[in-house]
């Protein structure tokens, strides 16, 4: 597996204390990622499946609060295989698994079947719009979410707010969710920020992208009245 990073994250990747791995390579291009150095797969370093689960083991006393372990990217579903190798590694030792996703993988409701906890980005509601600036649309990322409704019992999805590229319509966004959540669903807003903009070596394209309070303050009003539940990690 190619792993450009990893390390010790508290409770933002996941519950509780969790070894944070991320995985090389995405077939998304958003143009606010923090992460563009682990969008062309040939960043980090070959890693084992069996070295990468010796690691996770030797890390068990640092899994305090519910902790575990973390796969995030890039896009940590593009080696599905090797993930799903470890993945059933982990689950067989009793260690809790999250993984990160943007929620564009054909096997994500199986991948899914080893997977204590899903942290799943919904970046637009409208297709065209999400290709226009990631590359790709949200036909499988919306099938895969009502998919993994009928599946799971757990669902965390993450919301990335760019002022001018998704903040214009809160509600659009609300009725599809109330539409299909369940009561295990919970929703979180990520504001914009620009800590990655300094990694970009091509043209960093989002020029205004940050939200006021009045904008995130909208879209918690709206999602509470649709009776959404929100959480903040």
């Amino acid at each position: 597996m190619r792993i450009f990073q990893k390390g010790f994250n508290f409770s933002q990747d996941g519950p509780g204390n969790r070894l944070v791995y991320h995985l090389s390579g995405c077939n998304m291009r958003c143009i606010w990622c923090s992460n563009p150095e682990g969008m062309d797969g040939k960043s980090g370093s070959e890693h084992s499946v069996e070295e990468l689960f010796s690691v996770a083991k030797s890390c068990r006393p640092m899994f305090f609060g519910g902790g575990g372990v973390t796969f995030t990217g890039g896009e940590a579903t593009l080696q599905s295989e090797e993930l799903i190798k470890l993945l059933n590694l982990l689950k067989n030792e009793g260690i809790n698994t999250c993984i990160e996703t943007n929620g564009t993988s054909p096997r994500l409701c199986e991948i899914s079947e080893l997977v204590d906890y899903l942290i799943m980005d919904f970046k637009h509601f409208d297709g065209d719009a999400l290709k226009r600036y990631t590359g790709l649309d949200n036909e499988i990322i919306k099938r895969n979410f009502e998919e993994l409704l009928k599946k799971r019992n757990q669902l965390h999805i993450r919301i990335p707010l760019i002022n001018g590229i998704n903040t214009d319509d809160p509600e659009a966004f609300a009725k599809y969710f109330s539409a299909h959540a369940s009561d295990g669903t919970v929703f979180e807003f990520l504001p914009y920020h620009e800590y990655g903009k300094d990694k970009w070596k091509t043209e960093y394209k989002v020029k205004d992208g940050f939200v006021s309070a009045e904008t995130l303050k909208n879209f918690e009003d709206t999602f509470k009245i649709y009776n959404l539940k929100l959480i903040k990690t």
